[in-house]
């Protein structure tokens, strides 16, 4: 399993988990929407040598290597605003490019939308910045600084040609079927030794490229730890952490063609998500409306009468159907 496709793989955004295209759609009733299935990107090496180019070719090269631009270890301590060593593209696989790998195209035309997360509407910078703070454990970056106006020119860029709100095919993750049962962190233990450790490291702390204190991020990035997520991560909630791993672990994997059962990718992801790892400051501010709250959010407080525990390891099945009960009561 690897995450500089986790993390490389599975962190930055996450974190952010989840995904800037599919974490946090609006709730607001529509027309179905025919998918989009094919786009066009353009080549990013060929776009001409002027300021937008070269915004977007750097945006690009964050994505791709956010811990030297941004992280903890750069040289300049006024541009570490990332907290931690991983990539854009630990969590945004091939740069935001690839299905099912938490898409990026598509992202930009998603927004302005509403968030159940802030209880607000906000704005691609916004979103982008929930990253910063989650996923990638660290701060706001400054709306009008280069890095936010470069991420953002490239996450434009992936959506050339899309209209307002398309439904990419790919954006997001997949939905398998869940467990009828707790997803099991001592199983998962099992599943993780058999099939990540190699890559992750046995104690999940990644594989750097030099040493701590260069800047030169990890080969292989951690899935816990101090320089992981943290616990506000959209990668840190089961649902999102399983079918991310189900659809593109080990490396490798694609969502075509899965490795792992459905039943070890959620053991796995119960193991990972039970893990230490950096602590968010105010999380129960988080969703205002309690019944907004995704079943598998591992931080109270909720709404539904459900332990922490089986808001982290599920089964969903009797939330979705007492937040549905309290939700036909409130009207």
């Amino acid at each position: 399993m690897v995450v500089d496709k986790v993390l490389g793989r599975l962190a930055a955004g996450l974190v952010l988990v989840v995904g800037l295209a599919g974490a946090e759609r609006a709730q607001a009733q529509s027309p179905p929407v025919a998918p989009v299935t094919v786009w066009s990107v353009p080549d990013i090496d060929h776009l001409p040598d002027d300021e937008n180019g070269r915004l977007v070719r750097y945006g690009r090269s964050l994505v791709a290597a956010t811990y030297a631009h941004i992280g903890p270890e750069v040289a300049d301590a006024s541009r570490r605003y990332a907290g931690n060593n991983l990539a854009c593209r630990n969590c945004h696989l091939d740069e935001g490019r690839k299905k099912f790998g938490l898409l990026l195209v598509g992202a930009f035309v998603d927004y302005p939308r509403y968030s159940t997360r802030r209880g607000e509407e906000v704005s691609i910078e916004d979103r982008v910045n929930s990253c910063m703070t989650r996923s990638m454990n660290g701060r706001p970056l400054p709306a009008e600084g280069r890095e936010m106006q470069a991420l953002v020119a490239y996450i434009r860029v992936l959506s050339n040609g899309l209209p307002k709100d398309a439904a990419v095919a790919g954006q997001g993750l997949q939905a398998m079927a869940e467990l009828d049962r707790p997803a099991d962190p001592a199983r998962g233990a099992e599943v993780y030794r058999a099939n990540c450790a190699l890559c992750h490291g046995p104690g999940g702390e990644g594989v750097r490229r030099g040493v701590r204190g260069d800047a030169l991020g990890y080969a292989t990035p951690p899935l816990w730890g101090e320089d992981s997520f943290n616990d506000g991560a959209g990668m840190n909630r089961l649902v999102t952490i399983a079918n991310f791993v189900h659809d593109n672990m080990p490396n490798g994997t694609s969502w075509v063609m899965p490795r792992l059962a459905p039943e070890d990718a959620w053991d796995v992801a119960a193991f990972v998500v039970s893990q230490p790892r950096p602590r968010k400051a105010d999380l129960a501010a988080d969703f205002p409306d309690k019944l907004d709250k995704p079943v598998d959010t591992p931080y109270g407080p909720y709404a539904d009468g459900f332990s922490e525990s089986q808001h982290r390891y599920g089964p969903f099945a009797p939330i979705r159907a007492e937040v549905a009960r309290l939700r036909a009561q409130s009207r």
